[in-house]
């Protein structure tokens, strides 16, 4: 049997790199580089989050736990949960996928579209499916990521954020 579950997550950026006003991000604010899908991206701010932000693996494991009608990552990793202040959102998904074949699901495909002005991923596209492909246990040709821009409306539009949809399949074994 074929389940489908559908993810979506936005983060702010930690400065806003679009010349806007950025009176939102926190003090103190980490200058460690963005990560997608397990990637970093050194020439863009960081996310802010509890963990490393990665707005594109957490709409993926939303999807994944919806698909095996689980809940959302906030059940499982609370972000006022000590234990995962700063964790690897990749990490994070190796236990989701770890949970899922406990479940007796295997991950069938993925889609994972990053929402956003920048960064421009296409070329960096062919690592961040290898990351996916290595913590999912499913090879690059099941997994598509893309990008899409909202023509500069709204909070992605501004350069406030980033934000993410994912859609996946499981099979039941």
């Amino acid at each position: 049997m074929l389940r489908v579950g559908l993810g979506f997550d936005a983060h702010r950026f930690t400065e806003n790199h679009l010349g806007f006003n950025a009176h939102y991000a926190s003090e103190g604010a980490s200058r460690e580089p963005l990560v997608l899908m397990g990637i970093r991206f050194p020439d863009s701010p960081r996310l802010e989050g509890h963990s490393d932000a990665d707005v594109m693996s957490h709409a993926l494991m939303d999807a994944l736990l919806g698909a095996a009608g689980l809940g959302d990552i906030g059940h499982y990793f609370p972000s006022n949960a000590a234990e995962y202040k700063g964790s690897k959102s990749m990490d994070l998904l190796a236990k989701v996928v770890d949970l899922l074949a406990e479940k007796g699901f295997k991950v069938h495909n993925v889609d994972v579209c990053l929402i956003g002005e920048s960064p421009k991923i296409s070329s960096r596209i062919p690592e961040m499916k290898s990351s996916a492909s290595a913590v999912l246990k499913i090879s690059t040709d099941r997994i598509n990521i893309k990008a899409t821009t909202t023509d500069n409306m709204g909070f992605t539009g501004r350069g406030e954020g980033l934000a993410a949809q994912a859609v996946a399949t499981l099979s039941s074994e």
